[in-house]
């Protein structure tokens, strides 16, 4: 079930509701930032493609199917009217296969907001997996 959350972009995601692995020895910590940040670029460009295909764990994006619409529809529908959205990363955290990243994010029109994304590691790739609280 999803539970209601405050930030404007991952509110509307998740609401309405990993890159791949990049070999060259970057550490998971590193990883995991450019999953985040290709998630708040995805978001910005309205890439819902790119989001449900890459960058959403399986789990997640059959919690926004769940809604009755594709994924990327849903998340159309739920991102459409989302102005200038930003995405800083903070704190990241790695533990095995799962991780965390705070996150602050904000739309134009919309307060800001800080998270906490989880990310699960899924066939040697980074995906977005659910929000946790502060």
């Amino acid at each position: 079930m999803l539970r209601p959350v405050r930030g404007p972009l991952i509110a509307l995601i998740l609401g309405t509701v990993g890159l791949s692995g990049c070999g060259g020895g970057l550490s998971d910590t590193e990883q995991v930032q450019t999953t985040v940040d290709a998630f708040g670029k995805a978001t910005a460009a309205k890439d819902y493609q790119r989001l449900c295909d890459e960058l959403l764990a399986p789990g997640l994006v059959d919690e926004v199917e769940s809604s009755g619409l594709p994924c990327e529809s849903a998340l159309r529908e739920g991102l459409g009217d989302v102005q200038a959205p930003t995405l800083t990363i903070g704190a990241i955290k790695v533990d095995g296969d799962k991780a965390t990243a705070e996150v602050n994010s904000a739309a134009q029109g919309q307060p800001p907001s800080r998270d906490t994304l989880q990310l699960t590691r899924v066939n040697d790739a980074w995906r977005i997996a659910s929000l946790a609280g502060e």
